[in-house]
C-alpha cells in the first residue's frame, strides 16, 4: 500500500484518505515509501483547526488567500475550518474553487490589475462579483469587460498604497493607489458600485499589530478626503507564524488593534473582510527531503530553491528542521549547523540556514522541514528537470506553534 502519489509542479492533488485516523505519521510514510524524492507532507487537521480559529478571533469576515496555497487537500480543510471566503487571484485559482466548492462558496477577485477575458470570465462562468483595482484605468477596463452586463450588483474594492513598513515581505512597492488617486477613484467607483470598499496589504509576516492601526487611519483620511461612503474595509493579510528565529505576537493583540482603530474612526459599522493566508497555512506542511551528499557541514539534498524551499534562498527564512535516519541506523550525535544545496545545477540553489541536525547525519538519511505550508509547494518549479514530488496527507501536528492559533 502507497499513502501517496507523485505530482509534476502544477498537477493536482487526488484525495486519498478520507479521515485524520486512517492517515500515517511522517516516519511511518519514510519508512514505507523511503522516498528518493520530495515527500510534500500535509496536515488537514492542523490546516482546519488553525482557519477555525482564526474566524473564530476576527470579527469579521475572512477570506483565504488560495496563492499561498492552493493543494485541494489545504482548500478542502479550510472550508472544513468554516472559511467560505475565497480571495481569488487568477483565473486559475477562480476555477479550481468554483469547481470544488460550487456556488456554496463566495470568490472575490482580489488582483488589482486582470486580463479583460478573466474578468469577464469571473463575471458570466463563476458568478464572482467582487474586485479589486487600484487605478481609473483597471476601472474601465472592467467597465469594457463587462459591457452588457446587469452590473446592480458589482462589488468594487479600491487597494490603497501604504507607506514601507517593517514586514518581512514589504508588499509597498507594486499595487496600491496613493492618497490622491485614491481619493478620486472610490469618487469614480461609488455611483458604479453596489458596494464599495477599501483594502490594503501591510505585508507579509507582519509582526507589528500597530502597522493594522496606522493603515486603518490611513485608509480613514482617504475616504475622509473623497467624501463618500463607503460600505467595506479589508485590512488584507499580513498576520505572522512561528518560524525558529520569530515568534509572533498573540493573534489576539492583531485584532485589538483593528476593532479599536475601526471604532475610533467610526468605520465599526462596515462590512469587515481579512485576507489570511500564511495565518492559516504555514503550519500545515512539510517537505522531506533526503541526503545526497556530504561535504563537511555542507548538505546535497533533493529539494532546493525551485522547489519547496524558495524562502530558504535568498530571502533567508529559517525553518524547523528534524533528522530521520535511514534503516538500520540511530542518529546520535550533538545538535551542530547545516547549511543546504538544492539538486539543480545552480550555485544559487543555496539555503545557508542554519538547520540544526544531527551531527552524524549522512548520506540516505532523511530531513523533514516544516513551517512549509505557505509558499512552499506551491513556488516549485520544472527547472533543471526536478519537477516531481510525492505528496500526502499526515496525522502529525505543526513542527512549531503559534500563538492565537495553536493554543
Amino acid at each position: 500500500m502507497s499513502w501517496s502519489r507523485f505530482r509534476g509542479a502544477v498537477a493536482p492533488l487526488r484525495r486519498l484518505l478520507v479521515t485524520v485516523d486512517d492517515l500515517p505519521t511522517v516516519a511511518d510514510l519514510v519508512r514505507v515509501e523511503r522516498p528518493e524524492e520530495p515527500m510534500i507532507c500535509l496536515r488537514p487537521a492542523h490546516i482546519e483547526a488553525a482557519a477555525r480559529r482564526f474566524a473564530a478571533a476576527f470579527s469579521g469576515a475572512a477570506l483565504y488567500a488560495v496563492k499561498c496555497n492552493p493543494e485541494p487537500a489545504v482548500l478542502r480543510a479550510i472550508r472544513a475550518g468554516g472559511v467560505d471566503r475565497f480571495d481569488c487571484a487568477s483565473p486559475g485559482e477562480i476555477r479550481l474553487v468554483r469547481q470544488m466548492f460550487g456556488e456554496s462558496v463566495s470568490i472575490h477577485y482580489m488582483h488589482p490589475v486582470k486580463a479583460p477575458g478573466a474578468i469577464r470570465e469571473a463575471w458570466v462562468q463563476h458568478a464572482v462579483r467582487d474586485f479589486s483595482l487600484d487605478s481609473l484605468d483597471e476601472l474601465a477596463k472592467i467597465l469594457e469587460a463587462l459591457d452588457g452586463q446587469d452590473l446592480t450588483d458589482l462589488g468594487l474594492m479600491v487597494r490603497l498604497a501604504l507607506p514601507k513598513g517593517n514586514s518581512r515581505y514589504d508588499l509597498s512597492g507594486k499595487f496600491g493607489a496613493a492618497p490622491n488617486d485614491a481619493s478620486a477613484l472610490l469618487q469614480a467607483c461609488r455611483p458604479l458600485a453596489s458596494k464599495l470598499g477599501v483594502s490594503f496589504h501591510v505585508g507579509s509576516q507582519c509582526l507589528d499589530p500597530a502597522a493594522y492601526r496606522r493603515a486603518i487611519d490611513l485608509a480613514a483620511d482617504i475616504v475622509e478626503q473623497s467624501g463618500v461612503a463607503i460600505d467595506r474595509i479589508d485590512v488584507g493579510g499580513g498576520f505572522p507564524v512561528a518560524y525558529p528565529d520569530m515568534e509572533p505576537p498573540h493573534l489576539g493583540l492583531f485584532m485589538a488593534e483593528i476593532d479599536g482603530a475601526l471604532e475610533r474612526r467610526g468605520l465599526h459599522g462596515l462590512e469587515l473582510w481579512a485576507e489570511p493566508g500564511r495565518a492559516l497555512v504555514a503550519g500545515g506542511g512539510s517537505v522531506v527531503v533526503q541526503v545526497q551528499l556530504r561535504k563537511g557541514n555542507a548538505l546535497y539534498v533533493n529539494d532546493g530553491v525551485y522547489g519547496s524551499l524558495s524562502d530558504a534562498g535568498v530571502p533567508g527564512f529559517l525553518f524547523p528542521a528534524r533528522a530521520i535516519a535511514a534503516e538500520g541506523r540511530a542518529l546520535t550525535g550533538d545538535v551542530i549547523a547545516f547549511e543546504l544545496y538544492g539538486p539543480t545545477c545552480d550555485s544559487a540553489d543555496h539555503m545557508r540556514g542554519p538547520f540544526h541536525l544531527p551531527a552524524d547525519i549522512r548520506r540516505g538519511d532523511w530531513i523533514e522541514i516544516g513551517q512549509l505550508g505557505a509558499y512552499g509547494s506551491c513556488l516549485r518549479t520544472a527547472f533543471n528537470g526536478f519537477d516531481r514530488a510525492q505528496i500526502a496527507e499526515v496525522r502529525d501536528g505543526a513542527m512549531l506553534t503559534t500563538a492565537g492559533l495553536d493554543d
